[in-house]
């Protein structure tokens, strides 16, 4: 009988969870391993050529620790700059994380849409190779937020953070003049992993409706496609929570929705 897969789940910090729930939803047999590179975060103050020679031997001792089956990127910063590199260096299967452009134009119907990610994803020519590949004839506009993926961690820990902190990183998204407006923005892309921990307040605070598009759940289906189909045996105590900066975590309570309703060790 096969043993669970052991899946390792990357990010710059704790944005990668609203990744790794939708990845347990569709293997809830699996032993997962999370872990955040908190002692590098946030990764949008770096430059790429320091994130890439951060991540790639960090991935490769992980890899050699856990001997995962499979390995996610669930990082938009770190997925633009680094794949290529991971495939070529080492045989475990990676999936990343990218911004969900072509889904969301190819969804809107007034043909304007917004990227919502940090400052390096927005800027990085993959992104804009996106755009150019599959807008589809909607204008797109790309919004480099400098501190949402912080205050998502914040909120995540418990820190109060404010509604007006986290409309004035959003306010940019919204093109038009209202609702009324037929050419006005109607779609966001969530190109951060951590932006989806706001979800509720982002949707209440929008200044209209629009769909928000976050990546996870196409990424869950993905990791299913590369692994092999789940057997009877499962996991049921396999979660650990790893930071790099080896500081123990203190979010039991918060984090156990991630995992399935799992403690990680």
């Amino acid at each position: 009988m096969a043993s669970p897969p052991t899946i390792l789940v990357f990010d710059s910090g704790l944005g990668g969870l609203t990744v790794l729930r939708e990845v347990v939803r569709g293997r809830p047999d699996a032993h997962y391993v999370y872990v955040a590179d908190d002692a590098f975060f946030p990764y949008g103050h770096h430059s790429e050529d320091q994130i890439i020679a951060r991540v790639v031997p960090l991935i490769g001792e992980l890899i050699a620790a856990h001997a995962p089956d499979l390995v996610v990127i669930a990082c938009n910063t770190a997925s633009t700059l680094v794949m290529s590199h991971l495939r070529s260096e080492y045989q475990v299967p990676f999936v990343g994380t990218v911004p969900a452009i072509k889904p969301a134009c190819a969804n809107s119907k007034t043909k304007r849409v917004s990227v919502l990610g940090t400052k390096g994803t927005v800027k990085r020519e993959y992104t804009k190779a996106l755009i150019r590949d599959f807008a589809q004839g909607c204008e797109v506009t790309l919004v480099g937020s400098p501190e949402l993926a912080s205050l998502a961690e914040a909120a995540l820990s418990g820190i109060e953070v404010s509604d007006r902190d986290i409309s004035a990183e959003v306010a940019p998204c919204f093109v038009g003049d209202g609702e009324a407006d037929l050419a006005r923005t109607d779609t966001v892309v969530l190109a951060c992993t951590h932006y989806p921990l706001l979800m509720e307040r982002l949707v209440r605070l929008a200044p209209w409706p629009v769909d928000w598009i976050d990546p996870a759940p196409a990424i869950a289906r993905r990791v299913a496609d590369l692994l092999r189909p789940p057997g009877s045996e499962v996991d049921h105590a396999g979660a650990e929570m790893i930071f790099t900066s080896r500081r123990p975590h203190t979010l039991s309570g918060a984090l156990m929705p991630f995992f399935g309703g799992r403690v990680p060790a």
